[in-house]
């Protein structure tokens, strides 16, 4: 039986939303096992044994994602559109987005009118997903709420320069996120820790989203439950998913 986690907020009783884990599937190492990915070189009849054990009301839109700010309607969406966003309108379509090391970010409006899911890698983040996302669900941001899934924790995310200015450029708040790390000899370059999480919330608060949630699971170092791309490189994909009953 996949194993699932139920996200923690008090989204409206006609939205429903699960996070995957890497338990309970039938993906073989270093896959195992419920892996979503179909593209990173696993069984695709294990692949599609994993996302047909969840019984939901209809067939996600499974994205190809390309850490862009490209934002489809669930419902009509082609298949596998390019892009890193999924929004809803209507009941029954089923938004989800694949990680194992970027952050899923969920949203919905307090009314349970619409849904979103986010592919939030850190160059997604940087060039405004979330606020592409946001815009196309055409209602007041201040209206909406957000759960932050499992993604690489504040004590693993190594990242160089240029990530910490991609996000300063746009809010020099940004800097709050980068903690420094000591370099080995003097020519290093400089390297620093990224709270994905902070960054998310950031740039929900920006848009007036004050109603957040979720945020602090580690996929890199909960390696029994979570994939981890930067931990295994060769690994599978956890799912992310919203829908309205």
């Amino acid at each position: 039986m996949s194993e699932v986690i139920t996200p923690d907020w008090p989204a409206p009783a006609n939205v429903k939303a699960l996070q995957t884990t890497r338990g309970g599937g039938f993906s073989q190492p270093p896959y195992d096992s419920l892996n979503f990915g179909d593209h990173v070189g696993d069984d695709a009849m294990a692949v599609a044994k994993n996302r047909q054990s969840l019984r939901l009301p209809s067939e996600p839109v499974w994205l190809e994602q390309v850490h862009g700010i490209e934002v489809v309607l669930a419902e009509q969406a082609a298949c596998r559109p390019k892009a890193d966003a999924t929004v809803s309108f209507h009941p029954g379509a089923v938004c989800a987005v694949m990680t194992a090391d970027c952050l899923p970010v969920l949203l919905c409006d307090q009314a349970g009118t619409v849904v979103a899911a986010v592919h939030a890698g850190w160059r997604g983040l940087a060039e405004g997903v979330i606020e592409a996302a946001v815009f196309k669900m055409q209602v007041a941001p201040d209206s909406l709420m957000a759960w932050l899934g499992p993604a690489i924790g504040p004590q693993a995310f190594e990242v160089g320069d240029d990530v910490k200015h991609a996000f300063m450029a746009h809010d020099a708040a940004a800097e709050r996120a980068f903690t420094p790390v000591a370099s080995k000899s003097s020519s290093d370059a400089r390297k620093y820790l990224a709270d994905i999480y902070l960054l998310a919330r950031q740039r929900l608060n920006a848009l007036g989203i004050s109603h957040i949630y979720g945020g602090g699971l580690c996929t890199y170092r909960d390696s029994e439950r979570f994939f981890s791309f930067r931990r295994d490189d060769k690994t599978g994909r956890m799912a992310t998913l919203i829908w309205m009953a």
